[in-house]
């Protein structure tokens, strides 16, 4: 799955667009269990390792939906977050589901998707049973 943060992808063009795709997690955070600082003052790397792990699970958790649709690539992706409740953030990847196909291949097909129609002989609704009462 390829995932940018731009618009297009330099050689692909985009065949289908199959819709907004978000991946979402949630995370208590507490500066004394978390630890902010360490004790020299400088930024904890542990904590540096926790914000890049709860992004890397919202963008999986994003990817996943976008393969749920059958896309092979994701576009404009963004992050969002938001607190939830004073100790709960949400932190939110989303983008733009696509197919994309490589500009030099020829169109996959022209027409839009169309579920496939029953045969001409074939009613579209059940036929009723008819009874096995005799009169």
């Amino acid at each position: 799955m390829l995932v940018v943060t731009t618009e297009s992808i330099p050689g692909y063009r985009v065949h289908a667009v199959l819709g907004q795709v978000v991946g979402v997690t949630a995370r208590t955070f507490n500066p004394y269990l978390e630890g902010i600082k360490s004790l020299g003052g400088k930024l904890n790397p542990q904590l540096l390792r926790l914000l890049a792990q709860i992004r890397q699970e919202a963008v999986a958790n994003m990817i996943a939906a976008a393969e749920r649709r059958g896309a092979n690539a994701i576009l404009a992706m963004r992050f969002d977050n938001r607190d939830v409740t004073p100790p709960w953030r949400e932190i939110c990847a989303y983008g733009t589901a696509v197919l994309v196909v490589a500009a030099d291949k020829p169109e996959i097909g022209t027409e839009p998707y169309a579920p496939p129609q029953p045969e001409p002989d074939t009613p579209p609704y059940p036929m009723p049973v008819p009874s096995l009462r005799r009169d």
